[in-house]
């Protein structure tokens, strides 16, 4: 059960392999209803079009808000009449997909199977294991989203956990501690000043091609450091070089955002489960008081756009799905034999929530891998060597390997006296 909501699963694959899931046995991906190679698909090309130019905006300015308001409305209204009925946006949700997956168990003529799901495919895993356990012989899962917690609020709890986590794990290591002090210190001089006054650069995108214009103002360095765009061990660097005037790394990975595959993210299904389950029942004011808390540093600006999810409010008044929090926002109870996994260094879904999930999980066992962010089985060979026990004995899965794990080096550049 792949991420987003919205994420291809079929080019998981790759990954999934490379992971060794299907070397003792068979491995069954399914594209969830509204994505890439399901009909109809729920892309929004007009969405992907503004992330493109979005890139040389200002991050959290209103005009900003407005252009991607429009963009959705625009493939709203295409949705919506791609047929003589158009597509009812609001059967696309977590309810609705895991029932899928307990439909295609029966046509597959399966008797009991695992269930893997990462990001928000958690929140689909758990939500399938309240709604269909009949058949589940045991479920992993990886960066967890628990149904019953998930909002916009939530979302900065998650951002400051992982970041604090990633500063805390160079100020262990002696020489990043020495190089790079008072890391949250520079984070919050940084944001405020590039949410005063941003900087507009030209930067050559990640892939190669002609450079771009992008702009890097408090939000965007908030979100680029959220997205893990920088790689972990880099971005003490990176913080240090930003602010002695070297903004390369940031900018480089804004620019990455200039060429996205056009269709390729059902943004649909994202705006149909965000809007009907994670948005409703938290106002805005309780957005910013948990920003306040996870950053208080920070000026309201940055704070009043939840992390990855900027002008939600503004975005589901537009896309207009009804409320479904009352049958999605629930707690899963459970004696199916559980794995949880998470990544110290994760700033989307904070580590702390797996083990908050798997309270309820009663054959749980909670696994947190140091160093790692977001989606931590392709990332860890120790994360994969548990979960390949964990499918061959749920019940007693070897650990072992998590104890010897620490967050690699950081990089240490020069100090401007010996550059």
């Amino acid at each position: 059960m792949t991420g987003g909501p919205g994420g291809d699963a079929i080019g998981d694959i790759p990954f999934l392999i490379d992971s060794g899931l299907n070397r003792n046995r068979d491995l069954i991906v399914m594209a969830q209803r509204g994505t890439l190679h399901a009909q109809p698909n729920l892309a929004c090309p007009e969405v992907d079009r503004f992330y493109a130019d979005a890139v040389g905006l200002r991050y959290d300015a209103p005009s900003t808000g407005r252009l991607l308001v429009r963009a959705t409305k625009e493939c709203r209204h295409r949705l919506t009449r791609v047929t003589a009925r158009g597509v009812e946006l609001s059967a696309y949700n977590t309810t609705e997909n895991a029932a899928d997956f307990a439909d295609l168990r029966r046509a597959l003529g399966i008797d009991r199977w695992n269930v893997y799901g990462y990001s928000y495919g958690t929140d689909l895993a758990l939500t399938y294991l309240r709604r269909h356990p009949r058949g589940v012989r045991s479920v992993a899962i990886d960066s967890v989203v628990p149904p019953q917690i998930v909002s916009l609020p939530w979302t900065w709890d998650s951002a400051g956990e992982g970041i604090r986590t990633i500063f805390a794990a160079c100020a262990a290591q002696p020489r990043c501690k020495k190089r790079y002090p008072n890391l949250p210190r520079v984070l919050t001089e940084q944001v405020r000043r590039l949410e005063a006054r941003p900087l507009t650069v030209m930067a050559r995108p990640p892939a190669g091609g002609a450079p771009v214009k992008v702009v890097l103002d408090g939000g965007a360095l908030v979100n680029l450091l959220v997205a893990n765009a920088v790689p972990a061990v880099d971005v003490p660097a990176a913080l240090d070089e930003l602010a002695r005037g070297n903004p390369t790394r940031f900018a480089r990975a804004r620019a990455a955002g200039a060429t996205p595959v056009l269709g390729e993210f059902a943004h649909g299904l994202t705006q149909s489960v965000a809007c009907s389950e994670w948005v409703p029942g938290y106002t805005r004011a309780d957005l910013l008081r948990a920003g306040r808390r996870a950053f208080p540093g920070f000026p309201d600006t940055v704070l009043a756009q939840a992390p990855q999810l900027p002008f939600e409010y503004d975005v589901c008044r537009a896309w207009s799905v009804p409320d479904r929090t009352a049958v999605q926002r629930v707690t899963t109870v459970s004696t199916v034999p559980a794995l949880v996994l998470s990544g110290t260094f994760d700033a989307k879904t904070g580590a702390r929530w797996g083990a908050y999930a798997a309270r309820t999980l009663s054959r749980s066992t909670v696994v947190r891998i140091p160093g790692i962010g977001h989606w931590v089985v392709p990332q860890s060979p120790c994360a994969q060597n548990v979960l390949a026990s964990f499918l061959a004995r749920p019940t007693a899965p070897d650990t072992r390997c998590v104890s010897g794990l620490s967050p690699k080096p950081f990089t240490i550049t020069p100090t401007p006296e010996t550059a």
